[in-house]
C-alpha cells in the first residue's frame, strides 16, 4: 500500500465510522454503544477472518475508525449538554 492509500484510507474510515456512530448514537440515545459495536466488529475480524494476523497498516487504518466512533460519542454528548434534542 503506498501512503496516498494510507492518507485515503485513514480519512475515509475516519469519516464513515463518525457518521455510522453518530446516526447510531441519535437514534439509539446512547453514547457508547457504536464504539463497543466497533471493537466486537475488529476482534471478530481478527480472530475469526484473519487468524490472529494484521499488517501495522491495518491496524492504523482500523485505529483511524476507532476514533471515528469516539468522536461521534464525544459531539453527541456535548450537543446533548448544550441542549440539543436528537430524535
Amino acid at each position: 500500500m503506498n501512503i496516498a492509500q494510507l492518507v485515503i484510507s485513514i480519512l475515509l474510515f475516519l469519516v464513515l465510522a463518525f457518521g455510522i456512530g453518530f446516526i447510531l448514537n441519535m437514534l439509539a440515545k446512547t453514547t457508547w454503544v457504536p464504539t463497543g459495536l466497533y471493537l466486537i466488529l475488529v476482534a471478530y475480524l481478527f480472530f475469526f477472518k484473519t487468524g490472529g494476523h494484521f499488517a501495522w497498516v491495518d491496524w492504523v487504518v482500523l485505529s483511524s475508525g476507532l476514533v471515528g466512533c469516539i468522536l461521534s460519542g464525544v459531539v453527541i454528548r456535548s450537543l446533548r449538554q448544550k441542549g440539543f434534542r436528537m430524535f
